[in-house]
């Protein structure tokens, strides 16, 4: 499926939304509500000039083009988010955007492909399992710039300079939403809560190192676990581990496996335990989500495309979003934890103000 995104400027906001996402597939029902303040982004290196034209091209003529990952538009969290993201540049910026869903691992070149032979300024591939597709079709096409959300681009081959990477720290966002789940895990008296990921890759081990350090940190003897669906859309999959967890004594479960994830959120309603969201606020799905870990996708991808429009971009560097710079916070808290909000509410400000460090980001 293919969705083009025309110039929305003339329309409202919530016309804009409801209507592109009407027409791309997407559902949305999702929650901006944010216990983080209003985001914008900085780079962690340096933007240098993008030096092409592209930097100086009109608004009226830049074209920016997204290639979502298989989750596609209705996953209610990451590729929704770069959606997001890229009709906010449309509005506010004037640029024409495009979409192009990925069904599976194979669109990832020719999508890519499309969109740089028809001379996008920006190309912005949304997840780290196109970061070889990216590399190639940025070799073929040196004179279009590709921005990789969750991709590291120094890690490219041939260190391409038509390539940034948009990273997120998502262990700071885990930690969070982990502390509020061990402290009313703790409060509770239970002994055990869980997450679910979709696959064992570094934006997914982020969120959850960082979940289980902050649990652990509020109540030391609580025991964590984990397991990996290995899909990011059949919901049943991630459903069935947690439950697994469930009965296993769970009484939080953390998903982060995207549109997958969904079905392990429904397993903790079904149980009546609590759930935590993960990308985007999650909160709208019921009174059960305790709190979402939420990485924003797209205050990054309106950064990037904002910042090539005026000339920078980090050619083979990063831009990392993390709490100090709006780029990473937690959703709305569900009733079950309300009583802790002023405690992550503190912890949040400690990761800001750079009290609370070397968060730990990976799973063993």
């Amino acid at each position: 499926m293919r969705c083009k995104i025309g110039h929305l400027g003339m329309w409202t906001g919530a016309a804009v939304a409801s209507l592109a996402l009407a027409a791309c597939g997407s559902s949305s029902s999702s929650s901006s509500s944010s216990s983080a303040p209003a985001a914008t982004s900085t780079s962690s290196a340096a933007a240098t000039s993008s030096g092409a034209s592209s930097g100086s091209a009109s608004a009226k003529n830049f074209k920016v083009g997204v290639v979502t990952d298989i989750g596609g538009l209705n996953d209610h969290g990451f590729n929704h988010l770069a959606y997001m993201g890229l009709l906010q540049a449309e509005k506010q910026l004037g640029i024409t955007g495009r979409v192009l869903p990925s069904s599976s691992g194979a669109d990832y070149t020719p999508n890519l492909t499309t969109l740089a032979q028809q001379g996008y300024n920006l190309v912005i591939p949304v997840g780290f399992l196109m970061a070889d597709a990216t590399d190639a079709v940025a070799k073929q096409f040196p004179k279009v710039k590709f921005a990789m959300v969750d991709s590291d681009a120094t890690a490219e081959k041939g260190d391409p300079k038509n390539i940034e990477g948009l990273l997120f720290e998502e262990q700071q966002a885990g930690y969070l939403a982990g502390s509020l789940a061990g402290l009313y895990a703790k409060e509770k008296g239970y002994k055990t809560i869980s997450s679910v990921g979709g696959q064992k890759i570094p934006p997914v081990d982020h969120y959850i190192a960082g979940y289980q350090a902050g649990a652990k940190k509020a109540d030391p003897g609580i025991q964590t676990l984990n397991g990996y669906s290995q899909d990011f859309v059949d919901q049943s999959k991630c459903k069935q581990i947690a439950l697994n967890q469930i009965q296993q004594g769970s009484k939080v479960v953390f998903q982060v496996a995207g549109a997958c994830g969904l079905g392990a959120l429904s397993a903790a309603q079904q149980s009546g335990d609590q759930g935590i969201g993960v990308d985007a606020d999650q909160a709208y799905l019921g009174s059960y989500i305790l709190t979402s870990a939420e990485k924003k996708v797209d205050v990054a991808v309106f950064n990037a495309i904002k910042a090539l429009m005026a000339g920078k971009f980090a050619a083979g560097a990063n831009v990392t979003n993390n709490v100090a710079n709006g780029g990473i916070g937690y959703g709305k808290i569900g009733p079950a934890g309300l009583k802790f909000a002023p405690q992550i509410a503190k912890i949040y400000s400690e990761i800001k103000a750079g009290k609370l460090n070397n968060i730990p980001n990976t799973v063993p």
